[in-house]
C-alpha cells in the first residue's frame, strides 16, 4: 500500500534541479529555508507542539487509574484527660502516635478502564492535531512564499503601466505644442496617469503585507526570495485518479483521524459516566503502628498488618450518574457529527485541488505561449521603432502586455504548485520531503 501511494507523488525532479537548488544563491531566501525557520519561530506550530506534549500525558493519567495506589500517613496527638475514680481526679496527660501506609489496588472499576482507554484515545488525538498543524505550517509558508513573488509581479506590472502614461502624457504634451492634439486628451491622461500612481502604491503596500505575513511565520526578515526557474514545466502524468486520493484522505488525513480518536474518547466518556452505578472491588493492604492510642492502651505500642478487599456499591447519587450519561451520549453524537463534516469538506477540498492540478497544466501552457508572443511583440516593436513607424509608447504598451502575461503565467503557476501540496496535504501524504521538492523549482 505504501508504495502504491508512493505513486501519488507529482513533482518529478531531475537531478540537475536539485543541484540548481544547492548552488543557488545565498543572500536569496529559499522555500526549504524559509519552512525550516517556520518551525522553529512560527508561534501556531509551536504552540501545537506544546498542546501535543500535554496531550501526551494523558495517557499515563488514564493508566494511572489502573495502577495501585500507595498512600501514608503519621499523626502526633497530645491527650490532656481527666480521670475521676472513687471520688478523686487525676489528670492523665500522654502523647498518642500513629503511622500508616495504604496500599489500593483496583480489582473490578470499569471507570479506570474507561479511563485508561480515553486516555490513549486523548493522546492520539493530539499526536494526529500535531501532524495536521505540520501540514497545515508547510501549506502557511508556501502560500505566504509565493504571495510575496506574486506581489512582485503585481508591482513591477504596475510600474510599467505609470511609466507609460507618463510617455503617453509627454506625447500629448507634444501633440498639443503642434496643434495636433487636445486639452482633453492631456487631462483624460494625467487622470489615468494619477490613478496608475495609485495603484501602484497599492501594490507597494500589498507587497509589504504579505512579506511581513512570510515574517512572522519565519520569525525574521525576508529579504530577497528565489524566483520561479525558467525551464519550469508543470505536468499531470502519472497522476492516479480521485477515487485512490480519496481513499488516502479518509484513512490519512490528520484532521479525519483526530476527530476518530475525539470519537472514541467521547465513546469512552460514555462508558465512564455509566459506570456509575456498578460496584467497584479493590485490594487494600494495610501497614500501621501506634503508640498510645487511647488511655487503655497507655504506654502501648501496636502494629497492625491486614489485606483484605473492599467492596463498593452505589445505591443513590440523586440521578447525577444518569444525568451525566445523557450528556455523555449527547457529546458522542456531536462527536459523530463532527467526523462526518470533516470527511465531507476534505473530499470537497481534495476535489477542488485535483482539478485545479489537472487543469493548470493547459492553462500554464496557455499562458507560456501567450508570454512568448509578447515578447515576439515587444521584438517587432522594437525593429517597427528603428524604421520609425512606431514610438516608444508603443514600446511601453508591448512591455505592459508581456509583464500582465507574466503575471497571470506565474500566478497559474503559483496556484499549480499549491493545488499538487493542499492535494498531498488532503490526503495526509505532505511531508518535508514536498517542500523540498517544491523549493527545487525556484532559483
Amino acid at each position: 500500500m505504501k508504495s502504491r501511494f508512493n505513486k501519488l507523488r507529482m513533482l518529478p525532479v531531475a537531478a540537475g534541479i536539485a543541484l540548481a537548488l544547492a548552488s543557488s544563491a545565498a543572500s536569496a531566501l529559499n522555500l526549504q529555508q524559509a519552512y525550516e525557520a517556520a518551525l522553529k519561530n512560527d508561534p501556531a506550530y509551536r504552540a501545537a507542539v506544546h498542546v501535543n506534549e500535554s496531550g501526551q500525558e494523558n495517557r499515563k493519567l488514564g493508566l494511572s487509574a489502573l495502577l495501585p495506589t500507595i498512600s501514608g500517613a503519621h499523626n502526633v496527638t497530645q491527650n490532656r484527660t481527666t480521670v475521676e475514680q472513687f471520688g478523686k481526679t487525676n489528670p492523665q496527660d500522654y502523647i498518642s502516635r500513629s503511622s500508616t501506609v495504604q496500599l489500593r489496588q483496583p480489582i473490578f472499576n470499569l471507570e479506570a478502564l474507561a479511563k485508561y482507554k480515553q486516555g490513549v484515545a486523548q493522546s492520539e488525538y493530539a499526536a494526529a492535531v500535531l501532524d495536521s498543524q505540520a501540514q497545515e505550517v508547510i501549506m502557511r509558508v508556501s502560500t505566504a512564499y509565493f504571495e510575496v513573488l506574486l506581489k512582485q509581479y503585481n508591482v513591477a506590472l504596475a510600474e510599467i503601466e505609470r511609466d507609460t502614461y507618463i510617455e503617453q502624457r509627454n506625447v500629448n504634451d507634444l501633440l498639443y505644442k503642434k496643434g495636433e492634439g487636445t486639452r482633453t486628451d492631456m487631462l483624460e491622461t494625467q487622470s489615468r496617469l494619477h490613478a496608475a500612481e495609485a495603484q501602484l502604491l497599492e501594490a507597494k503596500d500589498a507587497l509589504v503585507t504579505a512579506e511581513d505575513t512570510l515574517a512572522g511565520i519565519i520569525g525574521g526578515e525576508v529579504g530577497e526570495l528565489d524566483k520561479l526557474r525558467a525551464d519550469f514545466r508543470a505536468t499531470a502524468g502519472g497522476l492516479l485518479p480521485y477515487e485512490d486520493w480519496k481513499a488516502s484522505a479518509l484513512s490519512r488525513n490528520p484532521d479525519v483521524r483526530a476527530l476518530e480518536k475525539g470519537v472514541e474518547a467521547a465513546r469512552q466518556e460514555i462508558l465512564k459516566q455509566r459506570s456509575g452505578h456498578l460496584p467497584r472491588l479493590e485490594l487494600v493492604s494495610t501497614y500501621g503502628k501506634t503508640a498510645s492510642e487511647s488511655l487503655s492502651l497507655l504506654n502501648q505500642e501496636q502494629t497492625i498488618r491486614n489485606v483484605g478487599v473492599q467492596l463498593n456499591v452505589p445505591i443513590f447519587n440523586g440521578g447525577a450518574v444518569s444525568a451525566l450519561s445523557r450528556q455523555a451520549v449527547a457529546n458522542h453524537e456531536k462527536a459523530k457529527a463532527d467526523l462526518q463534516a470533516q470527511k465531507d469538506k476534505i473530499t470537497t477540498e481534495l476535489r477542488k485541488s485535483y482539478n485545479q492540478l489537472v487543469s493548470s497544466v493547459s492553462r500554464i501552457e496557455a499562458h507560456e505561449k501567450s508570454v512568448e508572443s509578447a515578447k515576439l511583440l515587444i521584438t517587432a516593436t522594437e525593429q517597427s521603432i528603428k524604421g520609425g513607424v512606431r514610438i516608444n509608447l508603443d514600446l511601453l504598451g508591448a512591455k505592459r502586455q508581456l509583464y500582465t502575461a507574466q503575471r497571470d503565467l506565474a500566478m497559474t503557476r503559483f496556484g499549480y504548485l499549491l493545488a499538487n501540496l493542499r492535494l498531498r496535504a488532503s490526503a495526509g501524504m505532505l511531508t518535508e520531503e514536498d517542500v523540498r521538492l517544491t523549493a527545487a523549482y525556484f532559483n
